[in-house]
């Protein structure tokens, strides 16, 4: 599925996922339609997942970012997920091995606000919390091996 020219593909939408599909088929060399085609299939055969706009938090008011760890106490592992999903400033849910089960990003205004995020999850099992004070690595693109 991802040949010589996929790679162009997602390598330029990696740098730029606004490009049209002229500008890209300019830029790998093909016509707009064969692009907008070889887009569609990696979209349908879920390669490309979507195109995601990033917002800095701190612009929303989301002045605080933490890690919270939550280990279900027992039978709370579905009503960890669930209460997750419903609340928004949940940003990341993931299900991990471990003595936890799982790691959550959380964007919050105040540490009031966090807590009162945090509460929620107390109620369903132990959470250990992580206050982020920097990003070194903010999220970025998978890499995209090279077709040799």
């Amino acid at each position: 599925m991802v040949d010589s020219i996929n790679v162009r593909l997602l390598t330029e939408l990696h740098a730029d996922p606004r490009l049209s599909m002229s500008e890209l088929a300019r830029r790998v060399g093909m016509s707009a339609p064969a692009v907008t085609e070889r887009v569609q299939r990696l979209q349908r055969a879920g390669v490309i997942t979507g195109f995601h706009m990033d917002v800095a938090p701190e612009a929303l008011g989301m002045t605080v970012t933490a890690i919270v760890r939550v280990r279900p106490g027992p039978g709370q592992l579905p009503r960890v997920a669930d209460t997750a999903r419903a609340t928004p400033n949940v940003v990341e849910c993931h299900r991990i091995t471990g003595e936890d089960c799982f790691l959550l990003k959380v964007h919050a205004p105040s540490m009031a606000d966090l807590e009162e995020i945090i509460d929620r999850f107390v109620l369903l099992g132990q959470t250990t919390t992580s206050i982020v004070v920097s990003t070194p690595v903010p999220p970025r693109p998978l890499p995209i091996p090279q077709q040799t």
